[in-house]
């Protein structure tokens, strides 16, 4: 498998000696709608986050000349686009549900805060030593920060990631797919 130009701006390159290499070989679901295999999806991604993120992105695949007229073949690229598009939900999902499990922890994490600076409040005008009271009062303040600081983590930093990924598989799943036969190499 290689990646490079062709005539029509940079291209994802694969080269498989038979269409069914590229799918999972256990899926039992019909060929349009299996999963890559992890290696040919692995390696597609790679090349994709290599790519100019403003040009739309094509897949060639090279296969023999008895493969390219095939109707798996001519299904290829319906395949692939499921595939990706089917990923780039899932990561969707998987946003939204980092999003609502931040807010879950920001609200655990503001009512820690609010007990912790109401008890600090309270445990410093209650101890007679100043030092004391303010050591135990500030103590609190960080242990009732430290609560929110997972929820900060994810809206600040956690979902980045994600959401590139996802959009990286969103143009995967708009790719165009190119069928092209190899010729034979003689021996």
């Amino acid at each position: 498998m290689t990646a490079g130009a062709e005539d029509d701006g940079p291209a994802i390159q694969v080269a498989v000696e038979r269409l069914q290499q590229l799918f999972h070989t256990l899926d039992p679901f019909p060929f349009n709608e299996r999963d890559l295999d992890e290696g040919v999806e692995a390696y597609i991604v790679d090349w994709a986050r290599e790519l100019p993120r403003e040009l739309p992105l094509r897949i060639v695949v090279h296969v023999p000349p008895e493969e390219a007229g095939t109707d798996t073949a001519r299904g290829l690229e319906a395949a692939l686009q499921h595939f990706f598009a089917y990923r780039s939900h899932v990561i969707g999902r998987d946003i939204k549900e980092l999003f609502r499990t931040g807010r879950m922890a920001l609200s655990v994490g503001l009512v820690a805060l609010g007990l912790c600076l109401a008890l600090g409040n309270l445990v410093a005008g209650r101890i007679g030593s100043e030092y004391l009271g303010r050591f135990i009062e500030e103590g609190l303040i960080i242990v009732g920060w430290v609560a929110n600081w997972r929820p900060i983590e994810i809206f600040l930093y956690d979902w980045w990631p994600l959401a590139r990924r996802r959009n990286l598989y969103t143009r995967l799943g708009a790719a165009s797919v190119i069928v092209k036969p190899t010729p034979r190499r003689s021996r």
